[in-house]
Parts: structure tokens; C-alpha cells; sequence
């Protein structure tokens, strides 16, 4: 086999030209008709056993030729780009020049390939120093929601609605006089406020009293999900059975008791503060992290070939379908329900995308640049801690090469930020 690469007119592009010698392919024929033999259907022989000669000439002698060539370039193309030292960050746009049999195989495989970074100012760089204090209001804000979750619904009977009660209602909806599915219930709850119907539909059960009937009218958005009853104008027959109002515990010691292991409303209070501290702490990290990178960034300029960033676009589409997933929907679903295509998704995540290739590209060359390596000893701690938290087995994870190799590569890009971090002039 024959391969000859050069850098196209276009940065960060090889083009790889392939000469596969006639009998290699042959070869690759033989073993697409050994696979495919059973679906090829010739008079006179049992399904799978009609020669190679027979099949190629009831059906023309190009049968073989793509799933040959799918067969062998893959093995080819990986070949030259490891023997080569080629860096590929996109899929090869192949090019078949000549694919006959009894012929050399020749074809062009063009792929784009990593960039070279040459690295502006990452050390010294100035970055604004970030820093969250825990304030009493903090503290409150917090013991409020614990109020909240702690909270009971006790009946009302002598006011009318008001925003934040919970109310019982029996409802059926009709558009134009007809009913429609999913409009009618007997006894449902409905938090007033919470806008979880449709608009305008909570504000005017504010005001009503109990065993009142009411009509409501409201208009269903455009955008509703049920496209017959999208943007247009319903009635509700309402009827209002009871009116709950939320009580709240007092904040005492009691409620600190009922509510966590402290004693005291104080200790409660002190517990709030340093878990909000903690927090903060780890706030601070990660946006003073991202500031620097962000500067280290701004100072390197880099040519991002389109295929790392169609890459990375993949991935995030293909994080979106994973979670999905968990809900029991597909993308096609969702995008119906956010009314978008995906070629419209895609290019919302374009900025994303590219930020985050830069990112990894100027860690990448710090590490290089500043001979960064996780030792052995760090390695095997951080394998033992994941091994633990996971509740793996130690040998397990420590025989697994791959594993090892993708969390060295990781140590290294977290000593890369902090390098950047520990070198920075906080302002």
C-alpha cells in the first residue's frame, strides 16, 4: 500500500492519497461475499451457496464494491494517520478515484487536524478577586424554605381566596360550548400563585368563597403543547369546596429540634452559616477558575478547525439525549415541544462549543508548556478515592489502563488551572 499526505491550501487540513494494491481489495470482496453470501437468492443453488462468479453476475460486478471499500479503508486510514503522527479532529471527506476489480484501490481521504497553540500571557495574568459573604439575610433566606417544607395546610371558612392559599376545586373547561379532554377534574388542589394553570386562571379564583360557582375565562398560549387548543379562548365551570392557608412553625428551639440534631435555634443558625460559607467557597473556586481561563483564553488566539467544534456540538446533543432519556423522551420530542429543529439547537450551542475547544486546547498547551504530570502516587490516591466513592474494587480500577490514562489526562488539566490560579495577580 501506498500513502502520500500534504497540507491543503486550507490551515489544520491534510489530504491522504491511497493506493491499495488489487489484490488486498479482492480480499475484501471475498470476505463481504462470505458474509453476505446468504441473502442473494440464485436459480439452481441453495440460498448461500451460489459461487462469488454467479452473484456478481446476476447482480453486477459493483455489488461488492462499497461494503469492500467499508471493509478495508477504515483499517487503511487508521493505519497512515498512527504511522503518520496525525492529530484527526474531524471525519476524513473521502474521495474515490478508482474502485474496479482486478484494479488498485486509490482513493483521497481530507481530514482536519489539531491546531497548534502558541500561548499568549498565562502568567501574571490580572483577574478580579471574587468572594461571596454569608449575610443574615442569607440565613433567614434559608431557615424560611426549611419553614416552608415544615409547613402545614390548616382550612379556612371565613374570608375569600387570597394569593398563596391552596384551594379544592371542581373545574370543566369547554371551547365554543364543547367540551375538550383534560379539562375536567373533581376535588383538585390548586395553589393559588403557583401559575400552574393556565394564565389568568389562578387570579380569578382570588376573591371567591366557599361553595361559590364561577365562570372563568381564559385564553390557552399559542405555544400550548396540544395544538387544537393552542391560542384559543376557553370557559371554565368552576366550583370552590374548600380554602387552605399554609401555616409555618415558629422559629424556636423546638422548630430546631423537629427540624435537625442541634438543640438550639442558634446552634441551627450557625450549622446554616457554615454550610453557606462551604458553599461559597466552592463558588469562589470555580468562578475564579473560569475567570482565569477565560483571560488565558481572550490572550491566545487559535484557529479551531469546524470539525472539533461540530465534535464537541455532537456530544452536547448527545448529553441532552441522555438526560431526556431519563424522562422517557426523545430529542425529536423535545424539540417538538421547544419547537425548534435541530440544525437550529446545533447552532445555539456554535458559541458554547468553541469556547469550550479553546478551553481544553490552552489547558492542554500549559501542561505541555509547563511539563505538568500526575505521579504515580497521585494517581493511585485518586483511584483509591474514586474506587471508595463508587464502591469499586481498588485492583479493578488500578488494572484498568484506559481509566488511568483519561484520569492522568484530567490531573493534569486541574494542575493546569491551578497553575494558572496560583500564578494570577488577584485584583
Amino acid at each position: 500500500m501506498d500513502v502520500k499526505v500534504e497540507k491543503t491550501e486550507n490551515k489544520n487540513e491534510v489530504k491522504l492519497s491511497f493506493t491499495v494494491e488489487a489484490g488486498k481489495f479482492e480480499e475484501a470482496m471475498n470476505k463481504v461475499y462470505t458474509k453476505t453470501a446468504k441473502y442473494f437468492n440464485i436459480p439452481g443453488f441453495r440460498k448461500g451457496k451460489a459461487p462469488m462468479q454467479l452473484v456478481e453476475r446476476q447482480y453486477g460486478s459493483e455489488i461488492f464494491y462499497e461494503d469492500a471499500f467499508n471493509e478495508l479503508a477504515p483499517e487503511v486510514y487508521d493505519a497512515a494517520i498512527k504511522e503518520n503522527n496525525i492529530e484527526a479532529v474531524s471525519r476524513p471527506d473521502i474521495d474515490i478515484t478508482q474502485m474496479e476489480k482486478g484494479k488498485d484501490l486509490i482513493f483521497t481521504a481530507t481530514v482536519q487536524t489539531k491546531p497548534e497553540v502558541s500561548l499568549g500571557k498565562y502568567k501574571g495574568i490580572e483577574i478580579k478577586k471574587i468572594e461571596y459573604n454569608v449575610s443574615d439575610e442569607d440565613v433567614n433566606h434559608e431557615l424560611g424554605h426549611m419553614q416552608e417544607r415544615n409547613s402545614r395546610l390548616v382550612s379556612v371558612e371565613d374570608r375569600a381566596v387570597e394569593t398563596g392559599d391552596t384551594t379544592v376545586i371542581d373545574f370543566e373547561g369547554s371551547v365554543e360550548g364543547v367540551p375538550f379532554d383534560g379539562g375536567k377534574a373533581e376535588g383538585h388542589e390548586l395553589e393559588i400563585g403557583s401559575n400552574t394553570f393556565i394564565p389568568g386562571f389562578e387570579d380569578q379564583i382570588i376573591g371567591m368563597k366557599i361553595d361559590e360557582e364561577k365562570d372563568i375565562n381564559v385564553k390557552f398560549p399559542d405555544e400550548y403543547f396540544s395544538k387544537d387548543l393552542a391560542g384559543k379562548d376557553a370557559v371554565f365551570k368552576v366550583k370552590l369546596h374548600e380554602i387552605k392557608k399554609k401555616e409555618l412553625p415558629e422559629l424556636d428551639d423546638e422548630f430546631a429540634k423537629d427540624v435537625s440534631e442541634f438543640d438550639t435555634l442558634e446552634e441551627l443558625k450557625n450549622s446554616i452559616k457554615e454550610k453557606i460559607e462551604t458553599e461559597n467557597k466552592s463558588k469562589e473556586k470555580y468562578e475564579t477558575e473560569e475567570e482565569a481561563i477565560k483571560t488565558v483564553c481572550e490572550n491566545t488566539q487559535i484557529d479551531i478547525p469546524n470539525g472539533m467544534i461540530e465534535t464537541e456540538i455532537d456530544n452536547m446533543v448527545k448529553d441532552i439525549e441522555g438526560r431526556l432519556s431519563y424522562q422517557g423522551l426523545k430529542l425529536e420530542q423535545y424539540l417538538q415541544m421547544i419547537g425548534k429543529t435541530e440544525t437550529e439547537l446545533r447552532k445555539e450551542f456554535e458559541e458554547q462549543a468553541e469556547r469550550s475547544v479553546k478551553s481544553r486546547l490552552v489547558l492542554e498547551a500549559v501542561v505541555e508548556a509547563e511539563k505538568l504530570e500526575a505521579s504515580e502516587e497521585e494517581l493511585t490516591e485518586k483511584i483509591k478515592e474514586m474506587a471508595k466513592q463508587y464502591n469499586k474494587e481498588e485492583k479493578e480500577l488500578l488494572e484498568n489502563e484506559q481509566l488511568k490514562s483519561y484520569i492522568a489526562e484530567s490531573m493534569k488539566t486541574e494542575k493546569a488551572i491551578d497553575f494558572i490560579v496560583k500564578n494570577a495577580k488577584i485584583k
